[in-house]
């Protein structure tokens, strides 16, 4: 009976990558639809452009996830530093970057660490370290956080795509 259950957890493993390894995919999609000037668009200083959401999973891909993954694998509980997106964000010029670019960077990173924990192991996914601001996690729960913070954005992004599609409604 362990073994079945075992199995049944990997194989929802499997499909929590396949999500990961899609969202590159379906940001793609999304942002296909917008102009230069609705990538740019904020509802409010505090929210993200769709361009800045991209910009955003970019930098906490590499910044974030791929040194957290690593550290996880290399050393024994390791103490994960924190990600300050909306620190990254104020002092970085998102809504100057290219959106095909950032999001071939986030493409590119984002394989990689799908391709990381598709190679680990039931025990090696047990892995641990501290997480400031969480707590001890591990890998698998690091690759399940990573799965709730793309569905965020993701909602982020489809939310100001049907928003200024009703702008442009409501402008005719």
């Amino acid at each position: 009976m362990a073994q079945q259950e075992r199995k049944t957890s990997r194989n929802e493993f499997s499909v929590l990558l396949d999500f990961l390894d899609e969202t590159p995919n379906k940001l793609a999609r999304i942002i296909r639809s917008f102009t230069d000037s609705e990538l740019r668009f904020k509802n409010s200083p505090d929210e993200f452009s769709a361009l800045e959401n991209v910009c955003h999973l970019r930098d906490l891909e590499v910044a974030g996830y791929a040194a957290r993954i690593r550290q996880m694998i290399e050393e024994t509980n390791p103490t994960l530093a924190d990600f300050d997106g909306a620190r990254v964000a104020a002092e970085s010029e998102y809504n100057n970057e290219q959106a095909e670019l950032a999001l071939e960077s986030f493409s590119r990173a984002r394989k990689g660490n799908v391709a990381l924990f598709r190679n680990l192991s039931d025990d090696e996914l047990q892995r641990q370290g501290e997480l400031a601001g969480v707590g001890r996690i591990t890998l698998q729960r690091l690759a399940e956080m990573m799965s709730e913070h793309d569905e965020g954005h993701l909602d982020e992004v489809r939310a100001l795509r049907q928003q200024l599609e009703v702008s442009q409604i409501d402008r005719r």
